[in-house]
């Protein structure tokens, strides 16, 4: 079976071919010129290199390309010809996806040859706001454009990927005020030091019950979730969600084979949102705004923070600037106040980790008191 590799070449004039391959090309200068010389001329090679390069292809190919007559004009074989053919019928067929890879790519080297682009690369715990930032930074400014490489990944891994140098920024998410003993504090407490990460403010959003329209259940706590042995899909191991589950659950003094389903997961927001909506759950945890999309209800439970995490070390460079002046302007706390279940809480400040983490507490010990002098 022969198989297909993919190239693409930078160039100043690359012409307009969307994709392009010696061999078509060759056989098609054969089939309009009737020589390999001719062809050859065309091309803008030596005969040489044209005859040269067919007689590899067909030893490679396992077939006759060309009918090689003495005396006679060159002629595609039936296997050239039906080689020719395939491949533009392929071209034609895949003519939009192929546009819209090519204009992929050059807009991606296009932020390589501009001075005043940015790109930075972010692990994050999955967010529809996130999503619409990204769409919202591309957009060229008075600076340049900002490019976000965003990675969904669960909250811990994201904080992990920054620690081991895989990304600049990690999003990830907890309560208002998470307790020092929640298993929030226990996650994410040994990935996050003071002195050497920093927390950027995003958002705060909503979180609660995905349900079917009308809520036929009439779900409003996970305590109704369990006694209803309602169909649950839960979120994966190290997503910050399922974190927040667990301490929910803690809260109410429930247990997760209280939960019908709750070995069930699926990746996103959207995910558990799309199978509610299919008719395979009945709820799951997750934000608003992937319930509204899909006209499914919402039952909120709480309202947590959305953090940015970076080390010290990158706060102030270029792209971490470039993205914390685009999180204070007003026309983008204007748009991310339009999603629902969001707010622009504290976006694009640099917070205290003792108020965003409260697990940390930086009060200095008091000092003994001086013993007096005796008089």
């Amino acid at each position: 079976m022969h198989r297909i590799q993919l190239h693409y070449t930078l160039s100043r004039d690359a012409g307009d071919a969307q994709i392009r391959n010696p061999l078509p090309e060759m056989l098609e200068a054969v089939a309009q010129q009737g020589s390999i010389s001719a062809a050859a001329r065309t091309l803008g090679m030596s005969y040489r290199h044209v005859w040269g390069a067919l007689k590899r292809w067909e030893e490679q190919l396992g077939g006759e390309l060309i009918i090689w007559g003495k005396g006679q004009s060159a002629q595609l074989s039936e296997f050239g010809t039906k080689l020719l053919w395939a491949e533009r019928q392929a071209q034609a067929r895949l003519a939009p996806q192929i546009a819209a890879l090519h204009a992929d790519l050059e807009r991606a080297f296009a932020v390589a040859f501009d001075d005043s682009a940015h790109v930075l690369t972010m692990y994050a715990s999955h967010d529809d706001a996130l999503a619409s930032l990204r769409a919202h930074a591309a957009t060229p400014g008075g600076s340049g454009a900002l490019h976000l490489d965003i990675r969904f990944t669960g909250s811990v891994d994201a904080i992990r990927a920054l620690n081991e140098g895989r990304c600049t920024l990690a999003g990830f998410h907890t309560l208002e005020q998470p307790a020092a003993t929640s298993l929030a504090a226990r996650t994410y407490k040994p990935l996050l030091r003071p002195g050497l990460h920093k927390i950027i403010g995003f958002a705060s959003r909503t979180q609660g019950l995905i349900v079917a329209k009308g809520n036929p259940l009439g779900l409003q706590s996970l305590a109704d979730v369990a006694r209803a042995a309602a169909r649950f899909v839960n979120r994966p191991l190290g997503s910050g969600t399922r974190v927040l589950l667990e301490d929910l659950l803690a809260q109410e003094g429930l247990a997760s084979q209280h939960i019908t389903g709750y070995e069930r997961d699926e990746t996103s927001h959207t995910a558990v949102a799309q199978a509610v909506a299919s008719g395979a759950a009945d709820t799951g945890l997750g934000i608003e705004m992937a319930a509204r999309a899909r006209g499914l209800d919402f039952v909120p439970l709480v309202t947590e923070r959305y953090h940015l995490a970076c080390l010290k070390a990158t706060l102030e460079q270029p792209a971490t600037r470039a993205l914390r002046e685009l999180l204070l302007t007003p026309v983008w706390r204007d748009q991310l106040a339009q999603l629902a279940g969001y707010a622009p809480t504290h976006s694009g400040e640099v917070l205290a980790m003792s108020h965003v983490l409260p697990w940390w507490n930086f009060a200095r010990p008091k000092r003994p008191a001086a013993p007096r002098k005796k008089p």
